[in-house]
């Protein structure tokens, strides 16, 4: 028997605008960005929809000739003669940039990492890390602080000086700039002091190129939510390693967000826990908001994902190529702004930290949003989003887990079955997500969906267009797996593969369409980890 669930469409309870913050995206490895597969993923990201999109990279620092790898790039844009003085070179880093803008990107601009010159502990400088070897084994030479900061201090300023005089000041303080990548882990390997002065370093400098660049961090691991009390208390009443004087420019604030997800044995499966993710969120949210001078500043969520590491592979990231990671997608991003609400702070934006692995095989098994430029389906939920826009409407969903609940334990006994919709100049947009932490087989969803002080009608020149997640739709993994899992396909395979990735629509019989009272009823089946958006034109009311 499938669930039965009712879902109430408020078209006269708005809840203030549905924020786009799922348009921010990264990576670990820069020079995949103007590679042949990572720039036609780019492009598409590029054309998600009316928002700007924003991407943000590690690496940016780095020493080395552009070579890429897991977990590692280059652009070797400082190094030193033999007397130990500046030499710059900014062509790796502008054809990144060049790729960006041309394509409509922003850069999320990123300062790290330590240039083999300038690091404390230089030797040795590249890591060599393999999907199989420790997470430890990447925190080389490039995670140490700077032998001398001023030095550091001219790099950014030359470098802020350099994009300014290419790209113009208008552009580039549209960007966000924002200093290291996870301090309160491996990736700084310097003290907490250290990471302040590098911030002050950092700040003053691209200031002094670009006095309106919009500046903030910390970017930390997990929250951190000590590291961020810390951080904060210097940025705003600390003393400042550059000036001398109270403080450090801090225009947004940032941190990181992971789920944690397991693999039974037992029962061979993929269990995830999106409820960790959104405790961590919460939290970090807390700290920000004990701060009156930072509850009002935008947040940009830095890498917001099911788990760690995109370039990792292991049983249990098993849910990566197909629907679970959807699904999960489409339930957490919503709560995250349910969160920014719960606790009165600005939401700006969550960042997936997933991309492409360049002349990798075809799904194999990485964080990605394509493969070998072919989209997997959680590609389909930011287009999905890309779609949305306007006022949020109040939505209940008699299967909607609270979000207590799965803050307290997940989605671990029922399925989360829930709504989010908006109201834009007679256009209606209604997500439906239908999520549980383990993969495996279950009920589809019976949904039936009542709108409430909205009037629609396709017999008066009302359209309709409902977008699908699932087995079957907007799904080349399945499609992929039918035709035997090539690693070589045929033009025609990839011909095929390449239509299935798409974000695909339901035949127009498969949506009943009725009445209850005065007002309209949709109806149709969603199955687990399925997603649905129903936009409706011509709508009337709210």
């Amino acid at each position: 028997m499938p669930l039965n669930v009712p879902i109430t469409i408020h078209g006269d309870k708005k809840l203030g605008r549905f924020k786009p913050i799922y348009r921010f995206f990264g990576c670990d490895e820069p020079n995949y960005v103007y590679m042949k597969d990572g720039e036609k993923l780019i492009r598409k990201l590029g054309k998600l929809g009316n928002d700007q999109v924003y991407f943000r990279v590690h690496n940016q620092f780095t020493t080395g000739k552009g070579v890429h790898a897991l977990k590692w790039g280059s652009t070797n844009v400082y190094t030193e003669d033999e007397h130990g003085n500046p030499i710059y070179d900014w062509t790796i880093i502008d054809k990144i940039y060049d790729t960006w803008l041309s394509r409509n990107i922003k850069p999320y601009v990123q300062f790290g990492f330590m240039p083999e010159a300038m690091s404390t502990n230089p030797q040795p400088y590249q890591h060599s890390w393999t999907p199989t070897a420790s997470y430890k084994e990447v925190f080389t030479g490039w995670t140490y602080p700077p032998k001398d900061y001023e030095k550091w201090g001219e790099l950014v300023y030359q470098w802020t000086k350099h994009v300014v005089d290419k790209y113009g000041k208008a552009e580039a303080e549209s960007w966000y700039w924002e200093t290291w990548n996870e301090p309160n882990i491996g990736y700084w390997q310097g003290t907490h002091e250290e990471f302040c002065k590098l911030y002050d370093y950092t700040v003053e400098n691209v200031r002094k190129a670009l006095p309106t660049a919009i500046v903030g961090g910390p970017e930390t691991a997990d929250g951190g939510p000590d590291y961020l009390r810390k951080f904060f208390e210097h940025c705003l009443r600390g003393q400042n390693y550059v000036t001398g004087k109270t403080g450090s420019p801090l225009d947004f604030t940032s941190f990181h967000a992971k789920g944690k997800p397991e693999f039974i044995e037992q029962s061979q499966h993929v269990r995830m826990n999106v409820g960790r993710q959104l405790r961590i969120i919460d939290e970090s949210f807390g700290v920000i908001a004990e701060f009156p001078e930072l509850k009002d500043k935008p947040i940009v969520i830095g890498e917001s994902d099911p788990e760690g590491a995109a370039a990792a592979q292991g049983p249990q990231l098993g849910y990566r190529n197909g629907t679970m990671y959807s699904s999960y997608t489409a339930a957490s991003f919503i709560r995250k702004q349910d969160l920014a609400a719960k606790k009165g702070v600005n939401l700006e934006g969550a960042l997936t930290w997933a991309f492409e692995f360049e002349n990798q095989p075809y799904f194999a098994g990485f964080r990605v949003l394509a493969t070998n430029d072919i989209d997997l389906p959680v590609l389909n939920v930011f287009r999905m989003f890309a779609k949305m826009g306007g006022s949020r409407l109040e939505t209940k969903s008699d299967a909607q887990i609270s979000l207590e609940s799965i803050l307290e334990n997940s989605v671990r006994e029922r399925s989360d079955i829930g709504a989010a919709a908006t109201l834009d100049e007679g256009k209606l947009s209604v997500f439906v997500w239908h999520y549980h932490d383990d993969d495996l087989p279950g009920e589809a969803a019976k949904v039936d969906i009542s709108l409430q002080g909205l009037e629609w009608n396709p017999t008066h020149g009302g359209k309709m267009r409902h977008y699908r997640i699932d087995e079957h739709h907007s799904n080349a993994y399945t499609k992929w797996k039918s035709l035997g899992s090539p690693q070589q396909p045929s033009e025609e395979e990839y011909k095929q593969l390449s239509e299935a990735a798409k974000l695909a629509t339901l035949e127009e019989e498969e949506t009943e369409i009725g009445t209850r009272g005065s007002g309209t009823t949709l109806s149709f089946s969603l199955p687990r980890q399925g997603v649905s958006l129903i936009i409706l034109e011509g709508v009337s009311g709210g």
